[in-house]
């Protein structure tokens, strides 16, 4: 398989368009995500499109992929057509307009956002779009999904562990409460959490943790429970 294209058991993901390549953030999310009893689904920066053909893979809900780099859509809307999955609908816009210019509301939004507050930026214009939060904030992101999302929805994101902090109390002061959060560590070995999968409502409801480690070792081999969250997308599980 060459890097400009992955393949998963039921959807081929090319990626030579696009900036940001398939990676474990995205397939943990979409791999994480329930989509259960949803009729519409809104997947903010979708990239190769890779979320929302996890999340149609799982659901027979009408599903909105939203990108604001041309040729990220681009190259979701061919992985879309080369699938099984017709029930998304890729648009060329950002989250901003979409929330200023739209009165549709979505049962689960979910978004593997860009994160990197202040940090070195990449020559590489696209992949600084795709992986700085410059040109859709914390601020943005919480606000635009506030009037979105329906009032019994659920918001679901992947951030670093930092960010991920910094993003909870923030939506926390805007009214949008943590219901579910699963820890990612990358080895049983290391003490050090690397992401946080995170889900919010409108109202504070029970709320569940957990933690998943990648790695059972250092040989690279992957713990039981990651291959059993990730079974019906990867090849080899």
């Amino acid at each position: 398989m060459s890097n400009d294209s992955f393949a998963f058991k039921q959807f081929t993901i090319k990626q030579d368009k696009c900036a940001m390549k398939v990676g474990t953030d995205a397939v943990l999310l979409g791999a994480w995500i329930n989509p259960e009893e949803c009729k519409n689904i809104l997947d903010i920066g979708t990239g190769t499109g890779i979320i929302a053909l996890m999340l149609a893979q799982k659901s027979s809900a009408d599903i909105i992929a939203i990108d604001i780099d041309k040729q990220s859509t681009d190259q979701a809307i061919e992985n879309i057509s080369n699938s099984n999955f017709r029930n998304i609908e890729v648009i060329h816009i950002s989250l901003q307009a979409l929330a200023q210019n739209s009165d549709k509301k979505f049962n689960l939004i979910a978004t593997n956002p860009p994160y990197f507050i202040a940090s070195f930026k990449s020559n590489d214009g696209n992949r600084t779009i795709a992986r700085h939060a410059d040109l859709l904030p914390f601020e943005d992101l919480i606000a635009s999904v506030k009037k979105l999302l329906d009032e019994k929805g659920k918001f679901c994101l992947i951030l670093p562990k930092n960010e991920a902090a910094i993003f909870r109390d923030m939506a926390t002061q805007k009214g949008l409460y943590l219901s579910k959060l699963l820890r990612v560590r990358t080895r049983s070995d290391k003490d050090s959490e690397k992401r946080h999968l995170m889900q919010f409502e409108f109202k504070e409801t029970e709320y569940s943790e957990s933690t998943l480690v990648i790695e059972s070792d250092r040989n690279m081999k992957y713990s039981e429970e990651y291959r059993e969250l990730t079974k019906d997308y990867y090849l080899n599980f």
